[in-house]
């Protein structure tokens, strides 16, 4: 016997329906990369059409043209070496500000979100001429400095709520048995704020492989980014939608299996607090 109310029922079926809703456009790209550039281009699409690899044998440079595996390669190094980078820096700040709070540090909290409030457009010319007198120009490393700078005052402000839930007392045993700081936060603090920081950690990864406004002003051949290598698909030839479609969908794919993979530990990082 089902006793759920009748407005919860009518919730569920708003939520199903909002599902499908965003779900149709990923469906819809998935398909149109199975098509012919000519079926693509039916308008309306045509969903009986044939269907071919040529989209994905095209984006892979078999039929002659650019590689993908440099830009997808520049994507992971920067997107995986500037988390790995993020967390190191906040995990130590974000204890501070919780577990061992400084004084006023929601001023400090807030000192943090300020910095993503200026448009990134206007940093691009300051960035871009410190580049250029460096030597940095299309450099893969450049871009990891970015990302890092970028990200780390979202994961300060992330963790920290974080690692507010930790129980101090774990962390007073620890002191009293002789745990330095290095040890308190790798073996005490780290495994029990781990669903927090795995979501900390995948957001940075999700901002780092997808920006774009950075790489494609700031790198050129050596350390093109996959969103930048995708862009070259649109050119004054026209745009060849199922060949973008396949690109979409291949540079999509890490950032859909590390959400699958860590969708537990996300769900717990962004519930954790919320109840009592």
């Amino acid at each position: 016997m089902n006793l759920r109310p009748p407005r919860v029922k009518g919730l569920g079926l708003v939520a199903w329906l909002a599902g499908i809703l965003f779900f149709l456009p990923i469906a819809w790209m998935v398909l149109t990369s199975f098509h012919s550039e000519e079926s693509a281009a039916t308008n309306p699409p045509s969903f009986a059409a044939s269907l071919t690899l040529d989209g994905y044998r095209d984006f892979f440079g078999t039929a002659g043209g650019a590689s993908p595996w440099p830009a997808l390669v520049n994507s992971t190094v920067a997107s995986l070496a500037s988390t790995l980078f993020v967390l190191v820096l906040a995990l130590p700040a974000a204890y501070a500000l919780s577990i061992r709070p400084v004084k006023k540090w929601t001023d400090v909290l807030f000192f943090f979100l300020s910095t993503k409030m200026l448009p990134v457009v206007a940093g691009l010319l300051p960035i871009y001429l410190f580049a250029k007198n460096t030597g940095m120009l299309d450099d893969i490393w450049l871009l990891v400095i970015l990302y890092t700078s970028m990200n780390l005052p979202i994961a300060v402000w992330m963790m920290q709520s974080f690692l507010a839930e930790v129980p101090i007392a774990v962390i007073e045993a620890a002191r009293i048995d002789g745990a330095r700081l290095p040890t308190l936060l790798a073996r005490v603090v780290a495994p029990i704020a781990m669903p927090g920081i795995a979501a900390t950690a995948l957001i940075c990864f999700i901002f780092g492989w997808n920006e774009l406004l950075f790489a494609r002003v700031l790198s050129g051949v050596v350390a093109q980014t996959a969103p930048v290598f995708l862009t070259g698909f649109i050119t004054s030839q026209g745009l060849f939608l199922a060949k973008v479609c396949a690109a979409s969908l291949v540079i999509s794919l890490p950032v859909l299996a590390a959400g699958f993979a860590a969708q537990d530990k996300l769900v717990q990082g962004l519930s954790l607090g919320a109840v009592k």
